[in-house]
């Protein structure tokens, strides 16, 4: 009952910010409600506050005891939502599927799949020493177990 209060209120932030999309959402045994929140223009601390006083203003502490926590998808979080990848084209992910590992820039992303770009030296097709050839693949979210933007400093 508690639970679905709280998500009750939880889509009906979301509703009045559609910028705003929902990571993951959970409430334990002991009433900690733990909300994680990404946008498409990333997540402000005002957009976690407007997100946490929209439940926490709307429940009632005396007739149920609960703590609130509302945070933004970490910059090393993996994706989960294909919302999260059209904001990240252009940088470099570290995408793993079950059958291979591919790191390199995220040139686009669709509503089906992403195509990532990468440079590799292979061998000359002639003679000796190796040459740098652009490569490309087409990954479905579906064949996606992780996938992480990579942090360049």
């Amino acid at each position: 009952m508690f639970k679905e209060s709280v998500q009750e209120l939880l889509e009906n932030a979301l509703e009045e910010r559609p910028d705003l999309f929902l990571i993951d959402f959970e409430v334990n045994e002991a009433n900690h409600i733990k909300v994680i929140l990404d946008g498409d223009n990333g997540v402000l601390v005002e957009d976690c506050m407007f997100v946490s006083r929209a439940i926490e203003h709307n429940l009632d502490r005396e007739a149920q005891d609960f703590s609130l926590e509302v945070m933004s998808a970490g910059a090393t979080s993996p994706l989960v939502n294909k919302r999260q990848y059209k904001r990240h084209i252009s940088r470099t992910l570290k995408v793993k599927t079950a059958t291979e590992k591919l790191e390199g820039v995220l040139a686009e992303a669709t509503e089906d799949k992403i195509l990532i770009e990468w440079k590799a030296r292979e061998p000359k097709p002639v003679g000796k020493g190796k040459v740098t050839v652009k490569k490309q693949a087409n990954v479905a979210y579906e064949d996606i177990v992780e996938a992480k933007v990579m942090i360049k400093f």
